[in-house]
């Protein structure tokens, strides 16, 4: 089991470069197979933050009135241009129109799974460790796409109690996803999806118990 004294940037880079393949939730397009088009390629960043009480993650909301997950909680990051060379690049620049992050801030530590959603995208999350601890409220935000960003400590994460297993029903068909409430904010979707998959490969093999959610509440 992770204990808190042990959840810091040494601790983190090295579960990073593990190679271990812990299994990974990696399919939300929720979509029949026959109504299933071609995935755009998009990547995120999960940004960790090393602050005194631990590591935390850093999260967006997004503005209300955009036409796809408006108001949601999101990481940053979108499609993966022409010109990108790399995923990890698509993150980081992303990362800096959206909410100021200069990609010299960040340390890319790895790539989780992809992660497929019903809006036909195929999205990689980037882990990556800011540095120097950023001030929140000092950040650019891009005012058409994010509305605030706070940050979510990975004890939160790390404590199985606090996921939801929910089902909703989509073309006569029920599918489940996961939820994260914490304090005002619930996380859900893609965004509680990948956040579980990293909770997994960090967490994988810490103890006695191999996976840390082998049953989450429904």
């Amino acid at each position: 089991i992770v204990t808190p004294s042990r959840v810091d940037h040494a601790w983190l880079r090295s579960r990073m470069a593990a190679r271990r393949q812990p299994p990974s939730v990696v399919d939300g397009d929720f979509r029949s197979p026959e109504k299933r088009t071609a995935y755009r390629k998009a990547a995120v960043l999960v940004p960790l933050v090393e602050r005194e009480n631990g590591l935390t993650v850093l999260l967006t909301r997004r503005t209300a009135h955009l036409r796809d997950h408006g108001g949601q909680i999101s990481f940053p990051g979108g499609r993966v241009e022409e010109d990108d060379p790399s995923v990890a690049h698509t993150a980081l620049r992303e990362t800096q129109e959206e909410i100021g992050l200069s990609p010299e801030q960040i340390e890319v530590l790895g790539v989780l799974d992809d992660y497929t959603t019903a809006t036909a995208f195929r999205i990689t999350p980037v882990v990556g460790l800011v540095h120097p601890p950023p001030v929140l409220t000092s950040l650019t935000l891009d005012a058409f796409e994010v509305d605030e960003v706070f940050e979510l400590p990975l004890d939160h994460l790390f404590d199985r109690d606090n996921y939801q297993r929910n089902f909703i029903r989509q073309n006569d068909r029920m599918h489940h996803y996961y939820a994260i409430p914490y304090c005002d904010y619930y996380i859900w979707g893609a965004t509680a999806a990948m956040l579980v998959n990293m909770c997994r490969f960090l967490t994988e093999g810490e103890g006695p118990e191999e996976r840390m959610f082998p049953g989450v509440r429904a």
